[in-house]
């Protein structure tokens, strides 16, 4: 991905208002993050927990979702599940099921997109070995890291496309 400013960000929102993009925390480490190794850009709103970002680039340009962490009831620390997107295996909540309202009529009806992601987005570190998860090395597979990038670019243009569709 390539590096965005903050202005970037703001304006690449498609699921909310300009009120709620100016409101919005970056990350704590935007200033360091490691582009290189971002299929987008993921993070939890430091001043409200229960809301997360996605910015990733669509069609040339960078686009961006606001999300709703559900919050419910908390599985054990031996119970997994699994992200949609980068397919890795994660214990004690590490995983949250995220919604995003749906751009046009349908959201303004209150209709949502909800996927199962890492709590913290950190797909792209996962997949590239570069964050490890509590629960182990994933899952165990032949694919390569190129072969596991372009499966998690695949997911993330199925969820947006739903969300934008």
């Amino acid at each position: 991905m390539r590096p965005l400013t903050e202005r970037d960000i703001r304006t690449s929102f498609v699921n909310c208002s300009k009120g709620e993009t100016q409101r919005l925390g970056l990350p704590k480490d935007f200033p360091d993050l490691p582009w290189p190794d971002l299929d987008f850009l993921g993070w939890r709103d430091p001043g409200a927990p229960e809301r997360a970002y996605l910015v990733a680039e669509r069609g040339g340009r960078p686009t961006g979702l606001a999300l709703r962490v559900t919050t419910g009831a908390s599985r054990g620390f031996t119970s997994r599940s699994m992200c949609s997107l980068c397919l890795t295996t994660r214990t004690g909540g590490g995983v949250a099921l995220m919604t995003a309202r749906r751009t046009g009529e349908p959201g303004r009806q209150g209709n949502t997109v909800g996927q199962y992601l890492c709590a913290d987005l950190s797909c792209p570190l996962y997949v590239r070995g570069t964050k490890q998860s509590v629960a182990g090395g994933g899952l165990d597979e032949s694919l390569t890291t190129e072969e596991k990038i372009v499966r998690i670019e695949a997911n993330l243009r199925a969820f947006l496309d739903k969300v934008t569709g």
